[in-house]
């Protein structure tokens, strides 16, 4: 998907730029399917929304670590690729405020953060938790300050996996004043036909592990207490690239 096209579709292409500016002045609040599959519960009926009209429960909080983003005020921008190659993925969050039935929460600050398709994190390595040494360069990693939909998206890449963690996206919201607000994690679907499974089958992408060894969302040490209000939504293809799109409830 053109990011133009992408933009467009999102009636943002005149306020995604905007937004990014006004975080030059705030002070760095710096933390210590397959092609159409958009289940938003992976098939897992336990699952629920957490952007229903009926629910507005918060979303769950979880660590940052261990590969929290080092300076992320300096990491503004829409385009977190850096030189990743992986197939691509548009990342579609939105905020919503708690304390307001859940509107769209304008001015919040966004950060995410993931691993390559081959399970690495950018600003760390050469230990024996990451032996890549990546400590000096800064890819999937970004900040956007939320629109007044709430909304922030970036580009990036399918994120791959690493042993002991099944797909996932970090995230650390913060309020206008640079006051933490929730820091949690994005799921998300899994099973025969979702776009783990499809993704991680396509090495002609780079994707090489398949899934053998792949921990699922029930085992993962994050996950495993339940996904309800982390689950994220998978739309597109591997030939077509991927929207990823997530709700995060907060409290201001």
């Amino acid at each position: 998907m053109q990011r133009k096209e992408f933009l467009r579709s999102l009636g943002m292409a005149g306020l995604v730029l905007p937004i990014l500016s006004r975080c030059k002045s705030q002070d760095d609040p710096s933390p210590g399917s397959t092609g159409g599959d958009n289940s938003s519960n992976g098939g897992d009926p336990t699952a629920e929304d957490n952007t229903s009209a009926d629910s507005c429960s918060t979303t769950a909080s979880e660590t940052a670590g261990p590969f929290p983003t080092k300076d992320p005020a300096s990491l503004e921008r829409i385009d977190i690729r850096g030189d990743r190659t992986g197939i691509d993925m548009e990342v579609n969050i939105t905020i919503l405020d708690s304390s307001n039935s859940c509107a769209p929460l304008e001015g919040a600050i966004v950060d995410i953060w993931h691993c390559d398709k081959d399970g690495n994190y950018s600003e760390y390595g050469g230990t024996q938790m990451q032996n890549t040494n990546y400590s000096s360069v800064h890819f999937l990693r970004g900040r956007q300050i939320s629109n007044s939909n709430g909304m922030v998206a970036f580009t990036s890449i399918f994120p791959g996996w690493y042993s002991g963690r099944s797909t996932h996206i970090h995230v650390h919201i913060y309020n206008s004043t640079g006051k933490s607000l929730l820091v949690t994690q994005i799921a998300f679907p899994e099973g025969d036909d979702s776009a783990v499974v499809t993704v991680n089958a396509s090495s002609e992408n780079g994707y090489t592990k398949g899934m053998s060894g792949y921990t699922y969302n029930g085992h993962d040490n994050v996950f495993s207490d339940g996904v309800a209000t982390e689950l994220s939504s998978i739309s597109g293809s591997v030939s077509d690239g991927f929207t990823l799109s997530h709700s995060i409830v907060v409290t201001p």
